[in-house]
């Protein structure tokens, strides 16, 4: 039989252990992968599971851009994928909204950098983040 829940959640903070963005730091350019927002978790947490990672955000894709590929990534556009979306088609001028989630099992703190990358293909014109959020929970 399993085991009855006896402890509540009631008056615990995690607030140190949430972090989020809704900062554009780019949007993406033209058929080139760039990081278009970020996440600094800058605390000496101790991480029992991981970080849970969620990126949610709406674009108007750039003149001819026919699809998009998400990543989320450790420390920078060079990093190491946590999680890509593969390509999902996306139509030029078109406003859509994207949204990744990722897991990382073996963060390094303090200062763990994660970033989100975007490109979108074929586009010969920038496309524009109109909006995001990026978070991280620390479990």
């Amino acid at each position: 039989m399993p085991e009855a829940i006896r402890l509540n959640a009631a008056g615990l903070d995690l607030s140190p252990r949430f972090f989020r963005s809704g900062t554009v730091v780019a949007s993406p350019a033209t058929d080139a992968e760039i990081v278009v927002a970020q996440l600094n978790l800058t605390d000496d947490l101790a991480a029992v599971e991981g970080v849970d990672l969620s990126f949610w955000c709406s674009l108007t894709v750039g003149t001819a851009g026919v699809s998009i590929l998400t990543r989320i990534r450790r420390d920078s556009l060079a990093g190491t994928v946590i999680k890509a979306s593969g390509l999902t088609t996306a139509v030029a001028a078109q406003l859509v909204d994207r949204s990744i989630k990722g897991f990382d099992a073996t963060p390094t703190f303090p200062n763990e950098v994660y970033v989100v990358t975007m490109v979108v293909t074929s586009a010969s014109a920038a496309s524009t983040i109109s909006a995001l959020e990026f978070t991280a929970l620390v479990i």
